[in-house]
């Protein structure tokens, strides 16, 4: 049955040329984009795995900075701590030396001394971003190494831990070496910090009163005025004194003395160890002091070398020693540790491949396959299109019928 009002031919004809033209539109955004699954809308299910997966790249690339981080980090203090280990090497070849009879000891401590000046540096200087992990004042660090997502997709961190290693030649004691500072605020132990108004201000002078909490040789107290350090290092003839704390005293005001500070010492002799530091600066002053235990550190025992006696060379043969063991284990530790954070740099890196890798599988499209697909639909439209006006046109021949 043929209707004017109803033509089922045109519109069988313009449903397959909408479906084209979908389709059309769908494969010509994934050539534009490069994505079969651009929104949630494309698949929902796949949209959301790949972004939870993304945001997993983007947080693993941050571990991989981190990694780098701690890597030189550990490599800086392993270095120095092989470092360490060839002065002390160093140092032992000079104390061998020392044992011998008909040789000038003065000379070759002359030389240990160097040694230990250079070794106090590397110590000193090995830091990287603030961090130093051989000077025996960090006990361990962590690193952050992983995300780790469980079933449920909760997320949690993990990181290597790297223990510090401590080839200090002095610590900081608990041994109290300053008393007070004239009513200024000042630590309970073994050091102290106050600030001085400008001159003519209210606080523009502080006392230190210095202490014997049974000196060593060897032991140092630093004092540091602004920009200026000084310090005063107790030898054996002044813990043979009857009053340790008025030498230290004494020396600490002639170093300050000899130094360009802006400042006036005064020994009060009335009260034993007891210095008055006035600010002649219009400028504020922080002075503050510090405590250190020549015994301390990892590596306190080589303050004790002296080989300028056969005595001394003797008992500095077995030092070293268990200086050089306790260098060797060190760079040991940090070798291993440095090796877990290049291992762990390497996973972090291949997962971050596989995962992009995981998430273009997911949503990138196949552009050979696409390609193909956009030739066909085309033919497909225009063949839809001549359908469409074909079945247009149909209706035109019920006019035949009409005619006379």
């Amino acid at each position: 049955m043929s209707s004017i009002l109803t033509n089922n031919g045109a519109m069988t004809a313009l449903q397959t040329l909408k479906s084209v033209n979908m389709n059309l539109s769908k494969t010509q955004d994934e050539i534009s984009t490069g994505k079969k699954i651009g929104s949630a809308r494309d698949n929902s299910a796949i949209f959301a795995i790949s972004k939870v997966m993304e945001s997993d790249v983007k947080g693993f690339k941050a571990i991989t900075d981190s990694l780098s981080l701690g890597q030189s980090s550990v490599a800086v203090a392993r270095q120095a701590a092989e470092t360490v280990t060839d002065l002390l090497t160093q140092m032992k070849g000079k104390i061998v030396a020392a044992q011998a009879e008909n040789v000038d000891r003065t000379k070759i401590n002359d030389d240990v001394t160097a040694l230990k000046g250079q070794i106090n540096s590397v110590i000193a200087a090995a830091q990287f971003n603030g961090l130093n992990l051989v000077d025996g004042n960090v006990a361990s660090t962590d690193i952050l190494a992983s995300l780790d997502r469980d079933s449920n997709g909760n997320v949690t961190a993990s990181s290597i831990s790297v223990d510090g290693q401590d080839l200090a030649t002095g610590g900081f004691t608990a041994k109290a070496a300053f008393t007070g500072t004239d009513g200024l605020a000042v630590d309970d132990d073994a050091s102290f910090g106050f600030a001085l108004d400008a001159t003519g201000g209210t606080n523009d002078d502080g006392t230190v009163v210095i202490v014997d909490p049974t000196y060593a040789a060897g032991d140092k107290i630093s004092m540091r005025l602004g920009d200026t350090e000084v310090s005063y290092t107790v030898t054996a003839e002044d813990i043979a004194s009857t009053s340790v704390e008025d030498i230290v005293a004494v020396g600490l005001k002639s170093a300050i003395e000899a130094t360009d500070a802006d400042v006036t010492v005064d020994y009060n002799i009335a009260n034993a160890g007891t210095l008055v530091i006035t600010n002649n600066s219009a400028d504020a002053l922080f002075v503050s002091g510090q405590f250190t235990n020549a015994g301390s550190g990892g590596l306190g025992a080589m303050t004790g070398i002296n080989v300028t006696t056969g005595v001394g060379a003797t008992s500095a043969l077995g030092t070293i020693e268990s200086l050089i063991d306790t260098a060797i284990d060190a760079a040991a530790a940090l070798g291993s540790a440095e090796g877990r954070i290049v291992t762990q740099n390497t996973f972090i890196s291949n997962l971050t491949d596989s995962l992009t890798s995981g998430i273009g599988a997911l949503v990138d499209a196949n552009m050979e396959e696409t390609s193909a697909r956009l030739q066909a639909l085309q033919v497909q439209q225009q063949l839809a299109v001549q359908s469409l006006s074909i079945a247009n046109q149909a209706p035109q021949s019920i006019l035949t019928l009409f005619r006379g």
